[in-house]
């Protein structure tokens, strides 16, 4: 299971980064758009430094010290800082569930949220399906802010197998 997740959770931030190559320019990544209430450029913020928490520091112990209030406040930050998060973000991920051993999924995920404990098997799939989401909404926002309906190919399934 533990394979299966860092595949998919690796799959997906890498997706996540094509989309944000695609925008013509930085400015657009930032840009609002009517009903939208998070930019790409926030999303990509906030996914990088959701994994880097909860995935490296916690599971982990990188150290890695989040910032969630600037997740959703900087503005304007340049494509390729925001490429940088999202590849610390894939290595903490890699590194911490490349070498947490299986038993783990089955304890009590270290942190409450919520008011509620969960195992880390079902937090991880938690913070896949979280990541799923953003990646979609990080798409959606691109195709509305260019008019670009260029395809990343963010759910190919090739890279699962083996």
């Amino acid at each position: 299971m533990i394979v299966e997740l860092r595949k998919l959770l690796l799959r997906d931030i890498a997706s996540v980064q094509r989309e944000l190559e695609l925008y013509p320019d930085d400015a657009a990544v930032w840009r609002a758009a009517p009903g939208i209430l998070n930019t790409s450029g926030t999303l990509a913020l906030h996914l990088a430094g959701n994994l880097q928490h909860f995935i490296g520091a916690i599971l982990g112990g990188t150290g890695y010290l989040r910032q969630r209030d600037l997740e959703f406040s900087r503005r304007d930050v340049p494509r390729a800082e925001l490429l940088a998060g999202l590849d610390r973000a894939a290595e903490a991920v890699g590194g911490t569930l490349g070498a947490l051993p299986a038993a783990r999924l089955d304890e009590l995920y270290p942190l409450e949220l919520a008011g509620v404990r969960l195992t880390t098997r079902m937090f991880l799939l938690h913070l896949s399906t979280h990541l799923a989401f953003h990646l979609g909404q990080i798409g959606y926002h691109r195709r509305v802010v260019t008019g670009d309906t260029t395809s990343s190919g963010a759910s190919g399934i090739a890279i699962l197998a083996d």
